[in-house]
């Protein structure tokens, strides 16, 4: 790695009276690697080349050859693709990533099948910033989980996943001080049924779709 920035690829200038300032570091000119380092290629791509590929480009990249190594590495990357992280780059730094990206960085861990026996999940609105299509992909990736007998609890506003879950509590009838109480509790057919229920009142449209 660059001795200069210690593998960061930036340089952080701390300043007293203002907001700290990154910049990219003049010895690797951004690259992470010392010269040595970058002279190595692999199919003519250096290490920094490959940490600035999306997860998607990778998948392909090492998915063009049928190797033993290249396939562990595709196996290792396909869980971050399975939840929509596919736009992500190897080395981005966890500290960019949102709160909705990280909980699905630590959900791909779990895909992947690294840890064993029966987890507890819970989301805190998971879908936030997403595109209805990689709500589909992180759904399938909920039912994953829950197919391998995990257990999932998600606290969300989107009825494109309410009106997936198995049990649904229903928290209001408003928000903030007027909230708070449980308004109704049950399958989405059933909260659907609730005349109480703002949820219910959206959901029972929903389910006609």
């Amino acid at each position: 790695r660059c001795e200069e920035c210690k593998g960061e690829g930036t340089i952080t200038i701390e300043m007293q009276f203002m907001a700290d300032i990154t910049l990219t570091c003049e010895a690797c000119h951004g690259k992470r690697f010392s010269r040595n380092a970058l002279d190595v290629t692999f199919r003519d791509r250096t290490i920094s080349d490959v940490l600035d590929m999306t997860v998607n480009q990778a998948i392909e990249f090492f998915g063009e050859t049928n190797t033993y190594n290249e396939y562990k590495i595709v196996r290792r990357l396909k869980p971050l693709q399975d939840v929509g992280l596919g736009y992500i780059k190897l080395g981005q730094s966890s500290s960019t990533l949102s709160g909705g990206e990280n909980q699905r960085v630590k959900l791909a861990y779990y895909l992947s099948g690294e840890r064993q026996g029966n987890t507890l999940f819970i989301f805190d609105e998971p879908t936030t910033g997403l595109h209805f299509h990689d709500i589909n992909t992180l759904m399938r990736s909920f039912d994953q989980l829950i197919g391998n007998g995990h257990t999932v609890v998600i606290i969300e506003h989107n009825l494109d996943v309410i009106k997936c879950a198995d049990h649904i509590i229903d928290l209001g009838p408003e928000g903030g001080e007027n909230g708070g109480n449980i308004v109704v509790e049950g399958t989405p057919e059933q909260v659907a049924q609730c005349p109480d229920s703002h949820t219910g009142r959206f959901l029972s449209e929903k389910l006609k779709q």
